[in-house]
């Protein structure tokens, strides 16, 4: 599975659009393979769900998404998991171990 974590500093990002940068976290066999960071080329609509969706991400992550981002992401087929919070570290320990916890989506706007 490859998925992604929406980053503001060393932590999930409060709102998707406006992260610094993705984590792009490869697993096999529910074991992390490899990560690799992408700068977050702009907040534009309808531009980030396209471009990660392009990296074969198949879920994200973030603290909060507005309910756009969800729609275009879903259509794509990724999965959105919104009301993370955490160090990237300890959201990628969790997800894998099917453990994550989550709150509100604080950005549903």
């Amino acid at each position: 599975m490859k998925f992604a974590l929406a980053l503001y500093g060393n932590e999930i990002s409060p709102h998707f659009g406006h992260c610094e940068k993705f984590l792009i976290v490869n697993t096999k066999d529910g074991k992390e393979i490899s990560r690799k960071e992408v700068e977050n080329p702009g907040h534009q609509p309808g531009l980030l769900p396209r471009l990660l969706a392009g990296e074969g991400i198949e879920c994200i992550i973030a603290g909060g998404i507005g309910r756009r981002a969800q729609m275009l992401f879903s259509d794509s087929g990724v999965e959105v998991i919104a009301g993370a919070q955490g160090t990237p570290d300890a959201v990628i320990d969790a997800f894998l171990a099917d453990e994550l916890k989550t709150g509100e989506n604080i950005c549903d706007h």
